[in-house]
């Protein structure tokens, strides 16, 4: 079996905590791998080595660190299949999405590139008789990321570009669910020429969290995941003297009013609902219409789900592919299941007609749904 350890001081480092996770294929169902997961002294060396690592790289020119964000852009570029397809065999979207979502976080590889016009500071002579007025930017030290499943390569590239280019250290704990595009990551940052121990990969769960927002040497944490666990690092991070930026899921809700073109609507809808099988934090759960053209909407989007071809990714033709997790897939699949009894109607049963094997979900559409029943909560 495949095991996924640490990235640490430039290299992979096996786990020593004797603790480790399960990696899924979820377009079979089946475990492709084992992931190590850290304990709080795996957690706190890793720390130790960024800080560590962060004299020279903060002394480091501007113009270096920016041949760094160039190198590295090119060679996410050159090797961007092979990162989606490590994403999609571990997360399930298909490989089109996999790749739209390199191509967002690639963006802000690019804007890092131009670091040294970024970082410029300011200076104002005579802002009060006597008085001049300067600033400058400067890098916070040893910071860290904690990244969620359904972006896993888009969202540390949101995070450790421009960390990196500020001249900060950086620690990822990707989510334990496809840990896979971490490690790759890293390893075109040790190609791209960033010194070891600037850019550190943790996996674990709450106990790694957990032992990244109490460091005394870490002092910044970025969050991408959900709204209970944001709220839950920004409290505690805050606590322990760190700045702490946590962004929280969403209920994405989209307003069709009478005048739209709801061939337009219908479209965006559908889209926006089933694309990376849901699994975005602005996909659409709820489309709120006006009377005079819901139903009519309604069956607008009923007849284009007919044409979203559900499966693995490995099948250039499928849309969409499976669910996460076995436990993520019977959570959904209970939503349209209860909706009836409820007192909703179920106008597209995405829990028939499944693949034999995997993870998957056809999609679902529900209507006359209302605050308070499992599907809209």
């Amino acid at each position: 079996m495949k095991r996924i350890s640490h990235w640490i001081d430039g290299q992979v480092v096996e786990g020593t905590s004797g603790r480790s996770g399960v990696v899924w294929n979820p377009a079979l169902g089946e475990q492709q791998a084992t992931v190590d997961l850290a304990s709080t002294a795996e957690v706190s060396h890793a720390v130790e080595v960024a800080k560590a690592a962060l004299p020279g790289w903060r002394a480091t020119g501007l113009s270096r660190r920016a041949e760094v964000m160039f190198r590295l852009r090119d060679l996410i570029d050159a090797n961007k299949k092979e990162l989606a397809s490590r994403v999609s065999a571990e997360h399930g979207k298909v490989p089109s999405d996999a790749l739209g979502e390199i191509a967002r976080g690639l963006e802000n590889v690019e804007y890092a590139c131009g670091i040294a016009h970024l970082l410029k500071g300011g200076y104002s002579e005579q802002a009060a008789t006597g008085v001049d007025v300067y600033n400058m930017r400067q890098p916070l030290g040893v910071v860290a990321g904690i990244t969620p499943f359904n972006f896993p390569a888009m969202v540390p590239m949101w995070m450790f570009a421009n960390a990196l280019a500020c001249g900060n250290t950086f620690i990822l704990k990707p989510s334990e669910k496809d840990p896979s595009a971490a490690m790759f990551l890293a390893e075109l940052l040790a190609q791209a020429g960033l010194p070891a121990g600037c850019f550190n990969v943790v996996h674990g769960d709450k106990e790694a969290v957990d032992a990244l927002l109490a460091h005394a040497h870490g002092a910044a944490v970025s969050f991408v995941g959900s709204t209970p666990v944001a709220r839950y690092i920004y409290e505690t991070g805050t606590k322990a003297g760190k700045r702490v930026q946590a962004l929280g899921g969403a209920k994405n809700h989209m307003l069709v009013l009478p005048d739209a073109d709801l061939d337009m609507a219908a479209d965006a809808a559908v889209s926006a609902a089933y694309g990376s099988a849901g699994e975005r934090c602005m996909a659409i759960s709820v489309v709120l219409a006006m009377d005079t053209v819901a139903d009519e909407l309604v069956a607008k989007i009923s007849d284009r789900i007919g044409g979203i071809k559900v499966g693995p990714g490995t099948d250039p033709a499928n849309a969409m592919g499976p669910l996460i997790t076995g436990e993520h897939r019977d959570k959904v699949a209970g939503y349209v299941d209860g909706a009836a009894d409820e007192g909703a109607t179920v106008v597209v049963d995405g829990t028939t007609d499944l693949p034999a094997e995997g993870f998957f979900l056809n999609p679902s559409l529900i209507d006359h749904v209302k605050p308070g029943m499992a599907s809209y909560d």
